[in-house]
């Protein structure tokens, strides 16, 4: 039996290597030559069982609902400056102070929008951290927390194949005992 979950386990590692390496050999040249056989090797070894998978398509899912809170808060943001304009114009749509106080509320609206869009930068950037914690605890080969724009890209790839990994039917790890 033992004899058997070691094949079991050797033949999934060896699976998940080969996927690992044909999925970095899809990558842009530059992120290619950053991901070694060593850490293809690592990681293959942490997606053995299932725990890995689970939480990455957990963050996956956060990421999800949370993007789409976000866009529907921009929405909503955008549509109540549209309105305030519009509630403007039926005021004072004709008035010869309608003009300077348009430029007056654009201006602001502007303003408001930077600010708004930089808060959801800062949210966004949070998630990220908080994944990268996340993985990192969980012994990821690759992750760690960071600020630098390439090292982030390279950890999207990372995540992006093991979320892929988790789609396809696996070799078991384990085989079911027979009794």
């Amino acid at each position: 039996m033992e004899t058997q979950l070691a094949q079991a386990l050797q033949n999934r590692l060896y699976f998940v290597l080969e996927q690992l390496q044909s999925m970095a050999k899809e990558l842009p040249v530059k992120y290619q030559q950053r991901i070694n056989h060593e850490l293809l090797s690592g990681l293959a070894n942490t997606l053995l069982h299932d725990t890995i998978f689970e939480i990455v398509k957990g963050l996956k899912d956060i990421q999800d609902v949370t993007e789409k809170h976000l866009f529907q808060s921009r929405l909503k943001f955008l549509e109540q400056q549209r309105l305030e304009r519009h509630s403007l114009k039926e005021k004072k749509g004709t008035s010869p102070e309608y003009t300077s106080e348009l430029k007056r509320i654009q201006t602001k609206q502007r303003m408001e929008q930077k600010q708004n869009d930089m808060k959801i930068i800062m949210q966004i950037d949070q998630k990220v951290s908080d994944q990268q914690v996340m993985m990192e605890k969980a012994g990821v080969p690759g992750f760690h927390v960071t600020n630098d724009p390439s090292e982030i890209r390279l950890q999207m790839y990372l995540f992006e194949f093991i979320f892929r990994l988790s789609e396809m039917p696996l070799p078991p790890a384990m085989q079911e005992e027979e009794g």
